[in-house]
């Protein structure tokens, strides 16, 4: 791999401009893998920057998988070129638009069935109702290898759904709406560690008995009732997840 993925750093922010030009150093191996990087007072000294400014130049090479940082020895070269892992940021129902812009589904089966036993727990429903299931890989444009394995439950009110097939970048959520006049109120996330069974491996083209992620996604209407279940299981090497919080302090300072 090249140097194209920190083409940006070459402009803008400073700590942006600190990541190229150490990015640069490690593809180029003047930092082999294992070494240490200087330390942030030693990055302020030999580049006249602030030190939150050096802490982030590294964050970005940490979240590139370039570098891991080890508390009590620093920050250690463990690859030389970027990883191919995407990184989701959530904050509202909003970002999941976003998620879906940035990434495709390609649909490769639909079917409309009844549910079993295990799926029914999963669902919160009763077995043998009849939902409507679509699977997909999830991919970022220009990579080779999926992000992910999608089993998507569409609850069976809405199982006539159209437009679910072949490749898609817009969420499956809004479809609903859109066809159904139904409007999702909240989103339920989880997310667990797990390991890659050997057949999910195989769909992924992942190591089998590999680190894994597995992200379920529940869509609930303005009744608080599902309409859509997404469970989709990650190679841990190709996704991590970022959530942002806000505090109210406007509600804190009126109850003070």
């Amino acid at each position: 791999m090249n140097s194209d993925r920190f083409e940006a750093f070459g402009s803008g922010p400073r700590y942006a401009q600190l990541a190229k030009t150490l990015f640069n150093e490690i593809y180029s191996k003047q930092y082999l893998i294992g070494d240490l990087l200087p330390t942030e007072y030693e990055l302020c000294a030999q580049f006249g920057v602030s030190r939150s400014t050096a802490r982030e130049a590294v964050k970005q090479l940490v979240q590139e998988g370039l570098v891991v940082r080890q508390p009590g020895v620093g920050s250690r070269v463990v690859a030389q070129t970027a990883s191919r892992q995407y990184t989701q940021t959530m904050s509202g129902i909003t970002d999941l638009r976003q998620y879906a812009s940035e990434t495709y589904l390609q649909v490769f089966q639909t079917t409309v069935n009844p549910i079993n036993a295990e799926q029914a727990t999963l669902l919160d429903a009763s077995e043998g109702e009849t939902w409507l299931h679509i699977q997909a890989l999830r991919s970022v444009e220009g990579q080779a290898l999926p992000i992910c394995l999608t089993d998507v439950y569409v609850a069976p009110r809405f199982r006539s759904l159209a437009g679910v097939s072949g490749r898609l970048t817009q969420p499956l959520y809004q479809l609903i709406e859109k066809q159904f006049a139904c409007r999702i109120k909240a989103v339920q996330q989880e997310i667990r560690a797990m390991i890659l069974p050997a057949a999910l491996a195989k769909k992924l083209n992942a190591p089998a008995r590999g680190a894994g992620l597995w992200v379920a996604r529940r869509y609930f209407d303005e009744r608080d009732e599902l309409v859509e279940l997404a469970v989709s299981v990650h190679p841990a090497d190709r996704f991590s997840y970022r959530e942002a919080f806000r505090r109210d302090w406007h509600t804190l300072e009126k109850s003070a």
